[in-house]
């Protein structure tokens, strides 16, 4: 006999007798393949029994003050026989109500994966304050050494906002803008240093948000140093078309704030501080705001004035300008409401330099714990070192310069570039690979099994459908808009490095239905430079390749943002200016690339889905493309003529359920069987499989 528990923070909840609780499984879904599930119920109802009211605090009462919060989903267990089956969280939907009076609440519950954009909600990828540890000055020196220092964690790749660039070693040439082309007489050709932009490898970006958000910890299968088809991406730094420099995206002399260390925590903690940023959270705190904050500079010299400006997840949230005198104080009638987000202090010396010695830069924040109106907690924030807001140099602060983009996006767009799957181990880890290593597993006895169901079939009845849901799959990327990628959509009616697939390109009249699979960034055709003063001009006769981050007009642009490969090359030298004459010669040199690597020997894989020319070699030797490396087993098994979405029922037993992984063969007769869903009735067992023949 099986029983059912349901568990919410670790107390019990009362259920219906004859309530049914269903819970669907699935790690990827033949009728929408870019899709990442997770376990998931449909609506229950649980009674208003004296206890569920207690946990749920009677939510049809509106008069109860700090009552359960239904906007919050809850940590909760389902336990077959007192058995841990699965942990996740229930959401509160509503009360029914019989005559005024509760009856029954309504919940659904959630599994772990599902937690990913709980946590993460709206925030942008600016909001990352660990990524600030990469901030450094926007000046030629840096420039030309993240441009010829390999991979870094910062790069200053080949890639220009506005200037387009040649080469060309004839005489005449030498003075033309633009001319990479190395002469020591070269005073006005060359490319400026700020005609350059840096990039950030996205390996930082997802360890900024496993330090940023403590609860989410990714595994290392896909997200790994050793993984090169992820390590040596990077994204581009350029949140505005045009240039970098004032009046651009950087603020010449704003200066950030450092680090904060929490000096005085009482009764309670809801700040925290990571890479100079503050983590606020109003979850927990009474009206869900502070009853008090104020922040407090004090410079060291009274001499000269300065500017403040405080960010909230990247974007400005207040200023104040042309401070003077011993002390300023900010507070609640300067700042408004103070919500949740990561929050970072900058200055900027308009005058004379000023220097705040550490503990001189004070924030405090007191508030009211939820459900306790007399005890009031205080936190106290000082800067612990030594900050000077004179610096002449332009500082490229990264969360002021990368790209606007939501974190869950930026991951779900990962996600459908490289056919990625997850779910929840037992150590809460999020465990990342892409779907054919997921199956692969299985296979190699890593993880997952064979179960044979004969025995626990019903037959009460069954279906064997069509597996085909589409007659066609278009994988493409939301921005092919840059100037050559746009020549290149107008000249062969499909975006560059896009695919259109359809099995051995045949044509299937009966599903009506086209699936389109779009990654969310920008996807570059690059250029590699030949030599035009050479007789005759030999194709691709420089090592140098550029990216000209314009629109079909030739003119600043910014739509989507952009990862790369990052390809260190020594080889032609080209003419990198510091000045409007002045410069030097730089032989090694980060180039951008849709392949992992330029030479075919090397590495085969790129970022098109599909086969294209390579920018570098001119060859179609880069085979290995996204969709022949992560999408074609699946795919191609699911157009394939044999294939059939068989759906049976069966009581499963328990030491099924318990160890059912949706990476298990399921073998019914000589037929075996990948899951594509499975949904089991908790309180008596019965299951209803969706089954994919294999083939």
């Amino acid at each position: 006999m099986q029983k059912l528990q349901l568990f919410i923070q670790g107390e019990r909840l009362d259920l219906f007798d004859d309530e049914t609780v269903s819970m669907t499984q699935s790690i990827q879904n033949i009728k929408d393949i870019s899709k990442i599930f997770t376990e998931f119920s449909q609506s229950f109802t649980v009674p208003a029994s004296r206890s569920n009211n207690i946990i749920f605090q009677h939510y049809e009462n509106i008069y109860i003050d700090n009552g359960f919060d239904a906007r919050q989903k809850i940590p909760s267990e389902i336990q077959l026989n007192f058995i841990p089956f699965k942990t996740g969280f229930i959401q509160l939907n509503g009360v029914e109500l019989k005559k005024n009076i509760p009856y029954a609440y309504k919940i659904t519950f959630y599994g772990n994966t599902i937690n990913l954009k709980d946590v993460l909600g709206d925030s942008q990828l600016s909001s990352l304050a660990s990524l600030n540890q990469y901030t450094l000055d926007y000046d030629y020196l840096n420039i030309k050494s993240k441009m010829e220092g390999g991979h870094q964690s910062i790069i200053a790749p080949l890639i220009t906002h506005t200037q387009r660039l040649f080469y060309n070693s004839h005489s005449s040439q030498h003075n033309v803008a633009g001319n990479l082309w190395y002469h020591s007489n070269n005073s006005s050709g060359g490319a400026l240093w700020s005609d350059f932009k840096y990039a950030i490898r996205l390996y930082e970006i997802i360890q900024a948000i496993e330090t940023d958000y403590p609860s989410l910890s990714f595994s290392d299968d896909f997200f790994s140093t050793s993984n090169s088809t992820f390590y040596n991406l990077y994204m581009w730094l350029h949140r505005k078309s045009g240039t970098v420099l004032p009046a651009g995206q950087v603020k010449t002399n704003y200066v950030q704030v450092p680090s904060f260390t929490k000096t005085t925590s009482t009764n309670g903690s809801f700040i925290e501080t990571i890479n100079g940023g503050i983590i606020v959270d109003t979850s927990l705190i009474q009206f869900g705001e502070f009853n008090n904050n104020s922040l407090t500079l004090t410079p060291l010299s009274t001499t000269g004035d300065y500017d403040v400006r405080i960010l909230r997840d990247g974007a400005l949230f207040f200023q104040s300008l042309d401070n003077s005198g011993s002390s300023v104080t900010f507070n609640f009638s300067d700042f408004g409401l103070l919500g949740s987000g990561t929050y970072t202090v900058q200055l900027h010396s308009t005058t004379n330099p000023k220097e705040f010695l550490a503990n001189s830069i004070v924030w405090t924040f007191s508030g009211f714990p939820l459900g306790n109106v007399t005890s009031e907690f205080q936190n106290i924030l000082k800067n612990n070192t030594t900050v000077n807001a004179g610096s002449p140099d332009t500082e490229f602060i990264i969360t002021d310069q990368i790209p606007e983009m939501k974190i869950i996006d930026f991951l779900t767009g990962l996600f459908k570039q490289f056919n990625l799957t997850a779910y929840v181990d037992a150590t809460n880890t999020i465990v990342v690979k892409t779907l054919d290593d997921y199956y692969a597993d299985r296979t190699n006895n890593i993880s997952g099994g064979n179960y044979t169901i004969d025995k626990y079939l019903s037959i009460d009845n069954s279906s064997v459908d069509a597996a085909l849901p589409f007659k066609e799959i278009n994988f493409s990327f939301a921005g092919t808009k840059t100037f050559l990628a746009n020549q290149y959509r107008e000249l062969n009616n499909l975006g560059w490095g896009e695919l259109r697939y359809m099995l051995n390109d045949a044509t299937y009249d009966a599903p009506n239905n086209t699936y389109s699979v779009q990654v969310p960034f920008e996807h570059m055709l690059f250029e590699r430079l030949s030599d035009q003063g050479a007789t005759p001009v030999i194709l691709n006769s420089t090592t140098i390749q550029y990216g000209f981050f314009v629109d079909n007009n030739q003119q600043p642009y910014y739509e989507n943002p952009l990862i790369f490969y990052g390809v260190s090359i020594l080889g032609t030298s080209l003419y990198l200016k510091s000045g409007s004459s002045t410069g030097s010669s730089v032989n090694t040199y980060m180039i951008p690339s849709n392949s992992l690597a330029v030479n075919p020997s090397t590495s085969k894989k790129n970022l098109n889905f599909g086969l294209e020319v390579n920018e570098y070699t001119a060859t179609s030797d880069f085979t290995e493309t996204v969709f022949e490396e992560n999408y074609k087993t699946y795919i191609s098994a699911v157009f394939n003529n044999r294939r059939r979405l068989t759906k049976v029922n069966a009581f499963l037993p328990l030491k099924i359920l318990y160890n059912l992984q949706m990476n298990d063969y399921i073998t019914i007769g000589q037929t075996s069987y990948t899951i594509n869903t499975i949904t089991t009735d908790l309180t008596n067992g019965k299951s209803t499989l969706e089954l994919l023949n294999n083939v």
